[in-house]
């Protein structure tokens, strides 16, 4: 759509070139489908992870993980556990530090792991994974413990008007307190929901952005550039068939919308 006066483009890759003559070099467009976005947001790299620092210390009976995090919150955990000493000294302080950053299945991840102990020891995988464990519950307690709520926001006076001063069944108004809410937006006509029975005949029950033409290859915007085929599509109904039911279906290709149209079953009236 083109409104080259007001600044205003909505423009599709599959449109024709002679469409664009209006358009200007350097004029901002917003892209409302970027694959590459989509497929950024898809790796496990987007994913949002909270950082912490981490603490192995021993105690008299075993060891202690202490856990802080970026926000300063703190959560620790202690195991009874005999001090062994390390076989092989050069290689128990990266065993330690590589089996307590395993945060895989948290929201954390780990900055940095201190290990302050007189002398490398030797500490099974089992008991290093329940420490962390417990370390880790201990510090989302904590953090949920001191989650500051943002206060309720006071409300809009006057109220902010509605867009619309008419409503249809489609906007399902069925109880009083959405016809209350809407009347104190400024909405004059409210229809009631479907499932108040008022509307018998034939409605949409359901609109969509799939569209049955278009992945029958019969969407007039696809002919719209196609010489010879422009002009002689017309988006005209189907029917879907489920037995002896029969649903129209209707196209509204401006919003590229597909509506499913349909008749209060009478076993729904009883």
């Amino acid at each position: 759509a083109v409104n080259a006066k007001k600044g205003l483009w909505r423009v599709f890759p599959k449109d024709p070139i002679a469409g664009f003559k209006d358009l200007r070099r350097g004029l901002e467009i917003n892209r409302n489908r970027d694959m590459d976005w989509v497929r950024t947001l898809d790796k496990k790299s987007s994913d949002r992870r909270i950082g912490l620092w981490a603490q192995l210390s021993e105690t008299p009976d075993g060891f202690a993980l202490t856990l802080t995090d970026e926000d300063g919150f703190t959560g620790s955990a202690a195991i009874v556990q005999p001090h062994q000493a390390a076989t092989d000294a050069a290689r128990a302080e990266p065993a330690l530090r590589e089996q307590l950053g395993r945060f895989g299945a948290t929201v954390f991840a780990v900055h940095d792991i201190a290990l302050s102990l007189s002398q490398p020891w030797f500490v099974p995988a089992s008991a290093l994974n329940a420490l962390r464990r417990d370390a880790v519950e201990s510090l989302e307690a904590a953090r949920a413990d001191g989650l500051a709520r943002l206060p309720r926001a006071a409300p809009v006076e006057p109220p902010a008007p509605f867009p619309e001063d008419t409503l249809t069944y489609l906007s399902n108004v069925f109880n009083h307190k959405a016809h209350d809410f809407y009347l104190k937006h400024g909405v004059k006509v409210i229809d009631a929901a479907y499932e108040s029975k008022e509307e018998e005949g034939e409605v949409s029950l359901m609109i969509t952005k799939h569209c049955v033409r278009f992945s029958m290859s019969l969407c007039p915007k696809q002919a719209k550039g196609v010489i010879g085929v422009k002009g002689t599509i017309k988006a005209e109904p189907l029917q879907l068939v489920n037995g002896k039911e029969k649903l129209t279906l209707r196209f509204d290709c401006k919003p590229c919308e597909m509506h499913v149209v349909g008749r209060m079953k009478k076993s729904v009236l009883n």
